[in-house]
């Protein structure tokens, strides 16, 4: 097509001829273009910072630590604090409102549904990496987690991705195809755009993998290049494990969360994550005494940090599957390796008020058993708080506890062995990738991405991807900051914030200790200027007023489970309805005491 480059196959066809008619004597001899890299994008959910051993976790990591220690470890990387909209920017390179996902389905309010941004799906003009790659010649799948869109023209198999294993929602069991919380009425699986059964009982990470191998294999090594999105759902709620695995932790964090929130601290300084002397936020005064806990408490509390371990080893070595695979095929020297978390630890407590529906569904939360199958097992607000150390708070917050992930980036042309402290963010992965296997440039109707490629970096050409003046925004449902080289402007709603607007320098105070925003007024108000900037580019909607993200998603349950009703569920609609009540309640509790 006139004024566009070349595909990949009609390169590598080109170079074949040149030499064919060198041979003969016929012209000057055309060297095939090298073969771009397979790319191999693992995204972890809900895994904070320092759950990654090579930032100094305690889950076995093996072949993740491999990959940080063959390529480049970032240091400062920033994705949004909610899964949808990370995983919009991750495979898109387009800020969440840009890309058409403002936030997350569950907490949406029915006033914002109809504007641009907040459908939830992706807008038109929207390309996604497999987008951009399929168009270069590279074969493109996924398997694992969605939650980007419903039905017809949402799914996968509709954005660019050839073969697809996907689950439409925001979580679901690790054992069994159903549901984890009364939102769902079961675990929506899709194979390439049709609703799919999974085998009686599986688990998550090794069914996404082996999906996967399945996926690769449908040509032999040496063709066409491919993209391969691996999502698992380690460590969303529900945490679940085989003991195999989670055995291996026994003992591990009897002392407690703060035990373990002051355990980490120590080695991110000791890693040089965070300076030797910079502050770190203790944990909230109404957090419990962990001695004050009965002793039965403290062992189901113990042990759910054991599944959580556990479930991040048992993910791990399916990476590790995955690698000895490609290795098996010739292809492991020549795949980019992408690996990285969507959002900061989950802090919610699923079982408060839900036995009814628990009870209905197959599921309890009790020692025995604790994360295998049946176990609606979670770390809670006190766990979640220890392991987003250095960081303050978690996921859904855009304090450094919900935003500051893990990035790890290996393969051809990285550097190995590196690490990189300037920024770097979600909306920087697609960019990236399409720079790494030099993609064909999109059509005229592509939105432009609003990231960077991180390329210069990886290869050590450069010191940093944005300039210390360059201004990155995010926001999702209220929450919301804006980075402006080491300065960070952050608002944080009800019911753990304020919406109040802080300032603080994270060269000198990474935990967010000490608000600047009353002793640096010039850089405040340069950055709020900043921030109403990044709102109108993007179409930020204000929420309506005594907006509360609880109470929404109860709200939405109960929408959701009226409208089962019309699926001829008439007992689960009732058990739903009384389940809610317990849910409302306990959630009401919840926001009066500030979990």
């Amino acid at each position: 097509m006139s004024g566009q480059f070349p595909s990949l196959s009609a390169l590598r066809r080109l170079g074949q001829t040149g030499l064919v008619l060198s041979a003969l004597g016929l012209a000057e001899p055309v060297l095939a273009a090298p073969k771009p890299p397979n790319i191999v994008v693992i995204l972890v959910d809900d895994a904070a910072l320092m759950d990654f051993s090579a930032y100094g976790g305690e889950a076995r990591m093996p072949n993740i630590d491999q990959l940080a220690g063959s390529g480049a470890m970032f240091t400062n990387y920033h994705t949004s604090p909610l899964c949808s909209p990370s995983r919009s920017m991750l495979l898109t390179g387009l800020d969440n409102h840009r890309a058409g996902v403002a936030t997350i389905e569950e907490i949406l309010p029915a006033a914002l549904r109809s504007h641009k941004g907040y459908g939830l799906h992706f807008e038109p003009g929207v390309w996604t990496l497999a987008d951009r790659l399929k168009r270069s010649g590279y074969r493109t799948m996924m398997a694992g987690k969605w939650h980007l869109g419903h039905g017809p023209g949402d799914l996968p198999n509709s954005h660019g991705f050839d073969q697809s294993l996907a689950l439409d929602a925001s979580g679901a069991d690790n054992w069994r195809q159903k549901s984890y919380m009364p939102y769902y009425k079961d675990a929506p699986w899709f194979e390439n755009g049709v609703p799919v059964k999974l085998p009686e009982r599986y688990y998550s990470s090794d069914l996404i993998e082996s999906r996967l191998e399945r996926y690769i294999d449908a040509e032999p090594a040496g063709g066409a290049p491919f993209l391969a999105y691996i999502a698992f759902q380690a460590v969303h709620i529900p945490v679940q494990a085989p003991a195999s695995y989670s055995d291996h932790y026994r003992g591990q964090f009897d002392g407690g969360w703060a035990a373990l929130r002051a355990d980490r601290t120590r080695r991110a300084r000791a890693l040089g994550l965070i300076p030797e002397n910079a502050p770190v936020a203790d944990l909230r005064p109404e957090t419990r005494a962990w001695a004050a806990l009965k002793p039965d408490e403290r062992q189901r509390y113990a042990r759910a940090m054991e599944v959580y371990s556990g479930m991040i080893e048992a993910m791990d070595a399916s990476v590790g599957r995955l690698m000895q695979h490609l290795k098996a095929r010739g292809e492991l020297d020549n795949t980019l390796f992408v690996v990285t978390s969507d959002n900061g630890p989950e802090y919610s407590n699923p079982v408060a008020g839900n036995d009814l529906w628990m009870s209905h569904n197959g599921y309890k939360w009790s020692l025995e058993g604790q994360g295998e199958d049946g176990s609606l097992n979670f770390i809670g607000p006190e766990w979640a708080a220890a392991v987003a150390a250095p960081g303050r708070l978690f996921k859904f917050y855009t304090a450094e506890g919900g935003i500051h992930v893990p990035l790890i980036v290996s393969g051809p042309g990285v550097k190995p062995g590196i690490r990189v402290g300037s920024n770097a963010f979600v909306t920087d992965i697609t960019p990236t990738l399409v720079d790494y296997a030099g993609a064909i440039p999109p059509g005229p109707e592509a939105l432009a991405m609003d990231g960077s490629s991180l390329r210069p970096v990886l290869t050590g050409d450069s010191s940093w991807t944005h300039a210390p003046d360059q201004a990155v925004g995010i926001e999702v449902s209220g929450n919301a900051a804006l980075f402006r080289g080491s300065w960070k402007l952050v608002r944080e709603m009800p019911p753990l914030g304020d919406g109040k607007w802080r300032l603080y320098d994270l060269a000198r105070d990474p935990g967010e200790t000490h608000d600047l925003s009353i002793a640096e007024p010039a850089q405040m108000k340069l950055m709020l200027a900043d921030y109403a900037a990044y709102e109108a580019r993007v179409g930020v909607m204000p929420l309506p007023k005594s907006y509360s993200p609880q109470k929404q998603l109860l709200l939405n349950i109960l929408s959701r489970q009226v409208q089962f009703i019309g699926s001829g569920r008439l007992a689960l609609v009732g058990l739903g309805l009384l389940a809610l009540i317990g849910l409302v309640l306990a959630g009401v509790r919840r926001m009066r005491r500030k979990p």
